[in-house]
């Protein structure tokens, strides 16, 4: 049977209990949750498969393995504990001033904290936060997943000063995570842009950066061979609407949508978002560009 895909699914479990089709990226995530401790970092374009990312690897953590029955990981010697998981998204509100980000932050530890039945301290951002770790990592050390840090940047790139503000509140945050160390398990940080990266992380000596790692260049994104094994039903589908070959179909998905390369040398990937919007909607179409201008980039 086909598996059906979905382009606006960007949670793991939905993926897996709505039995829609998951391109098995499981190995790379298995080199960077087997050792026992990894700071991470990883910049990719928007709408390339980010927060799916950050959703597989919380499942991972959290030990749900169920959901990962027939993946690569299942079948490694990934030796599956649980861990308490902090995740924060800076994409959820749209921040103007640096005090509305410690008040977003405080408000995740918050949240974060009912969900494990803990109580914070009334007080500041970076109080509450350090007292989230300690109390999480009471019987185990904590993982920490954030995706899009520099959305609050560049969302005030026209307002210079408030950005600037924006980037000290962030490395103060993140400055906690280096002081937390003994606490923490795995962190894992994404995000479009690496502009501010030096700033931003510039307490955070410890963190790698696997943006232009070959090992993880086709981490995400959608390969040549994985576009045949995963694809073939739905290219033959494409085709017949086409009225075309389904070689000659797959030659022009990889016009349309092939080409993105992150490291030297490297397999190209297909843009996933434009892929799977092609194989849903049955017509090509620039549907990643349409999705929003990178105007950040012009400014």
């Amino acid at each position: 049977m086909l598996k059906p895909v979905q382009a606006s699914t960007y949670t793991f479990r939905n993926i897996i209990e709505g039995g829609f089709l998951y391109v098995d990226k499981t190995n790379y995530l298995y080199d960077l949750v087997r050792p026992a401790t990894g700071i991470y970092f990883m910049a990719r374009p928007r709408r390339f498969g980010k927060s799916l990312m950050i959703s597989t690897l919380e499942e991972i953590f959290k030990g749900n393995r169920d959901l990962f029955k027939d993946l690569w990981i299942d079948r490694s010697d990934y030796d599956w504990q649980t861990y308490p998981v902090i995740r924060i998204d800076f994409s959820q509100e749209r921040i103007y001033t640096a005090t509305e980000l410690q008040e977003m932050i405080a408000t995740f530890s918050e949240e974060i904290a009912a969900q494990y039945q803990l109580t914070l301290p009334k007080s500041h951002y970076q109080r509450q936060f350090r007292h989230l770790i300690q109390q999480l990592a009471a019987n185990k050390k904590v993982v920490i997943l954030i995706d899009e840090y520099d959305k609050p940047i560049i969302d005030n790139l026209d307002h210079l000063a408030e950005a600037k503000q924006i980037r000290e509140t962030l490395k103060n945050f993140y400055t906690i995570i280096k002081a937390m160390d003994q606490y923490i398990r795995f962190v894992f940080i994404t995000g479009i842009s690496k502009f501010s990266k030096v700033g931003v992380f510039s307490a955070l000596n410890n963190l790698t950066d696997i943006t232009m790692n070959p090992r993880f260049a086709t981490a995400l994104g959608i390969t040549e061979n994985e576009l045949v094994q995963n694809f073939s039903g739905h290219i033959d589908m494409l085709a017949i609407k086409e009225q075309a070959a389904a070689e000659t179909v797959a030659l022009k998905i990889r016009q349309w949508y092939d080409g993105f390369c992150f490291v030297e040398d490297c397999p190209n990937v297909y843009n996933p978002f434009s892929t799977l919007n092609l194989f849903y909607n049955q017509r090509f179409a620039n549907y990643w560009f349409e999705t929003g201008t990178p105007t950040f980039l012009i400014r």
